[in-house]
């Protein structure tokens, strides 16, 4: 099998905003490595549409059961306390606002939560245009590169 990833890392470490043997990256693309093993992961910058319309679908699309049981703990636990709180007349529609209210926000912060888990698992910026993209986004803090 043809590895995907061959020829990213050129000895000129400059890929113009290109991924994968020279394919043209999204500009709110930003890729990430890890130095000691070398896997690399390839993931957007900002709003996450499809984690806004089905939350659970680009976690388990990435392989991110950590922030897929976040997402899931934080959505049964919101509805629990909704349900508890509101008498029966009001529970759909309550309910549906809280839930248009977190899809909002998975929609906004799950892309943020993918890279600070990967940062925090040792992945580091592949290159300069996703460093400045990620600090732009202020997923990545450059102090961070000191540890």
């Amino acid at each position: 099998m043809q590895d995907p990833f061959k020829g990213f890392n050129d000895d000129d470490n400059n890929n113009n905003g290109n991924g994968p043997q020279g394919l043209p990256l999204p500009p709110n693309y930003a890729t990430v490595v890890n130095p000691q093993t070398g896997n690399m992961r390839i993931a957007k910058v900002g709003f996450a549409w499809i984690a806004f319309i089905f939350p659970v679908i680009p976690p388990i699309f990435r392989g991110d059961w950590y922030n897929l049981l976040c997402i899931m703990g934080v959505t049964a636990g919101v509805q629990m306390i909704v349900q508890m709180s509101v008498s029966a007349s009001n529970m759909v529609e309550v309910l549906g606002f809280v839930q248009l209210g977190l899809e909002i926000l998975w929609g906004a912060i799950y892309n943020m939560m993918y890279f600070k888990h990967l940062f925090n698992r040792g992945f580091v910026p592949a290159d300069e245009r996703s460093k400045d993209l990620l600090t732009r986004a202020h997923y990545w803090n450059p102090k961070n590169a000191a540890k």
